[in-house]
């Protein structure tokens, strides 16, 4: 069981009346003090009021002894240079470090839990905002509203709203960044039950370029700039500025049942994912379940929020009744189960590759085949070929809507490579490098009949079509609203969403 909890990191600090302020460390205390958005002064406003811009924060440049250690990201596949890193403490020094960035033509990248799975928050020679030691949170108990600093991670956050009964939709990976996982839609145990993790998110503050050379703290939300909201809820990492903080609407939850369920070898692939695309986006719209076949076992995983375990395993009897697999479950406190089952970062694999991609009808038999051909075939035991059951709440759109544009999908999945074992010294050819890429290559084109869409927190660098694949008909919307809120195109990566050309 992870001890994260435990070590009381997160403190829940003294007098807070109805909610309560949870805070992390000094950085934490430095965030929840900074002033708010309309507050903020200096760098921030139009350029008449914009002089000369600091780097101000934790700054880590090449030369320090930190660099190594500030600039690695969870993904050692990728390996990046930047020229200063600045770990901010609270919204000014974000601003200033845009100013700075666009004073001194530097290229910027924006970054908060490590895990952009192509590199795309690390940059050669440019700046890095780290928006990670951003670790307040504000709960008010009675409106069921949570404030929190951007630089929370996954088990942070549930965590922390757990201790208070509260959830909201997370990934399942707690290192991963809430912010995010968030921002480009959000998906887990919680999604069939909550919908998708930007469905409860109602505001952000995002610091966003102005005027030629400046940068100033918005707010979005349903009354103040709702069309970047729209565009923050699904489509919102690196594209229009730099979000510190994000107010959700939380649920209470007091209690969950977790399964686990373990197939030795992986004989009976077949009718174990044939009664889960059955069963598993149709059941209970509290049930949230994952599927991940490895190429000598098979696992299922449930949740069932305020459920008791004889419910959990009736809802998924289909699948159980399949041979005889080992059965565990759990019965307690949502924040306990999630950081139960966390893996500890140095016992991953240090690279990592993915395929992300949607279906919104079942497999057929020859979809199965070929999942079952390369999972036999999986380079690594860390291989795998993963799915997350849709449907239930997922279809309801929350007000003010999303750009997140994949709520018909019956289900998620994505073929998945680990390999390598975790150094300082990064970016050294592994010689498992090539077979695991083409691995992960031939199983995404050999699906590529059966499945439709991409999601863009694990993108596919070699897809031509991403902007369609990613956000479907909202993307011109996107490049509209790129081109109100950073028209010269600031925040700009790979692929991301360029302004519209008036």
């Amino acid at each position: 069981m992870n001890d994260f909890s435990r070590r009381g990191l997160l403190r829940v600090t003294a007098g807070a009346g109805a909610g309560a302020v949870v805070v992390s460390g000094a950085a934490g205390a430095a965030a929840a003090a900074a002033p708010a958005a309309s507050a903020v002064t200096g760098a921030s406003g139009d350029d008449a009021h914009c002089g000369p811009a600091e780097l101000t924060g934790r700054i880590v440049r090449p030369e320090d002894a930190g660099y190594t250690d500030a600039r690695l990201g969870w993904d050692q596949l990728f390996s990046h240079y930047p020229l200063v890193i600045v770990f901010a403490q609270n919204t000014q020094d974000v601003v200033n470090a845009l100013t700075w960035a666009r004073q001194n033509d530097v290229a910027v990248r924006v970054r908060s839990g490590r895990h952009a799975l192509e590199g795309w928050s690390n940059v050669d020679n440019g700046l890095v905002i780290d928006i990670s030691e951003l670790k307040s949170v504000h709960v008010d108990t009675k409106s069921r509203i949570a404030t929190v600093g951007a630089g929370l991670n996954q088990l942070e956050a549930v965590t922390t709203l757990a201790e208070q009964d509260f959830a909201v939709t997370t990934g399942t990976e707690g290192s991963v960044g809430l912010s995010g996982a968030t921002l480009g839609g959000g998906f887990g145990f919680l999604t069939r039950w909550l919908g998708m993790a930007c469905d409860s998110l109602v505001g952000a503050e995002i610091v966003v370029p102005s005027g030629t050379e400046c940068a100033k703290a918005i707010r979005a939300d349903l009354h103040n700039n709702s069309d970047l909201l729209w565009a923050l809820r699904g489509a919102g990492n690196g594209n229009f500025g730099i979000v510190t903080s994000l107010v959700y609407k939380v649920t209470p939850l007091k209690s969950v049942t977790y399964l686990q369920a373990t197939w030795q070898g992986i004989d009976n692939l077949r009718p174990i994912f044939e009664a889960y695309q059955r069963t598993a986006p149709t059941t209970d719209a509290r049930l949230g379940t994952q599927l991940e076949i490895h190429r000598n076992q098979i696992f299922l995983f449930g949740v069932l929020p305020e459920g008791t375990p004889d419910e959990t395993k009736k809802l998924l009897a289909p699948i159980l009744s399949i041979d005889s697999p080992d059965v565990t479950t759990q019965v307690g406190n949502w924040g306990d189960v999630y950081a139960g089952f966390q893996i500890p970062i140095e016992q991953e694999p240090a690279n990592w590759k993915f395929h992300s991609q949607f279906t919104r009808k079942p497999f057929p038999s020859d979809a199965i085949d070929i999942v079952d051909s390369f999972i036999k075939t999986a380079p690594t035991d860390d291989s795998n070929f993963f799915v997350q059951a849709f449907g239930g709440n997922v279809r309801r759109s929350p007000r003010g809507g999303t750009a997140f544009p994949h709520r018909d999908a019956l289900f998620y999945s994505e073929p998945g490579a680990g390999w390598g074992e975790r150094s300082d010294q990064p970016g050294v050819c592994d010689p498992l490098t090539s077979q695991c890429q083409a691995w992960i290559a031939e199983f995404s084109q050999a699906l590529r009949t059966y499945v439709d869409g991409a999601y863009v927190n694990v993108p596919n660098i070699a897809q031509q079509d991403w902007e369609a694949a990613y956000w479907r008909d909202n993307f011109e919307r996107l490049r509209n609203i790129k081109a109100k809120y950073d028209p010269n195109n600031v925040f700009q990566y790979e692929q991301s969403v360029p302004p519209a050309v008036c």
